[in-house]
């Protein structure tokens, strides 16, 4: 009789033993996936956030070359994005975001510029304030695996 109740352990056991290990492998499986959706979500969030950055700074940029005045409401949405940034980003980043807004600020203090003006800073990399940001924002998401 005891030889039928090892028997039976066994049976009950490895049918224990395979249900565990089903379970984990459906576990560890789901986590992998909810980490990878995770992740491609964060760096969509951080690319959208940088994008508008990029577009709302450039807008900003440009309207510093026709002006030599600056209305401190139109500085507020790049601030804001700023402040995000904080939150997601590197310190790398947001020194770079600083940096563009600084360049931004001084190019609405210099006298206005013209077009032949415009196109000697276009030739001049030094003078593109995004061009460090990028750089900085390409860095950080190629480390994060979008790139």
């Amino acid at each position: 009789m005891e030889l039928a109740y090892v028997s039976a352990l066994a049976a009950l056991s490895g049918s224990a033993i395979g249900g565990l290990t089903s379970l984990t492998a459906s576990w560890l499986n789901l986590h992998v996936q909810f980490r990878a959706k995770q992740r491609a979500s964060d760096l969509n969030r951080r690319e959208e956030l940088y994008r508008n950055f990029i577009e709302e700074s450039s807008r900003l940029y440009a309207d510093a070359f026709e002006h030599d005045h600056v209305e401190v409401s139109k500085l507020v949405n790049v601030y804001a994005l700023i402040s995000r940034m904080r939150v997601l980003s590197s310190p790398k980043i947001i020194e770079e975001a600083d940096n563009v807004v600084a360049a931004i600020v001084e190019t609405y203090l210099a006298p206005n510029r013209t077009l032949r003006d415009v196109r000697e800073i276009i030739q001049n990399d030094k003078m593109n304030p995004l061009r460090e940001f990028s750089n900085a924002c390409r860095e950080e998401l190629r480390g994060r695996g979008s790139i």
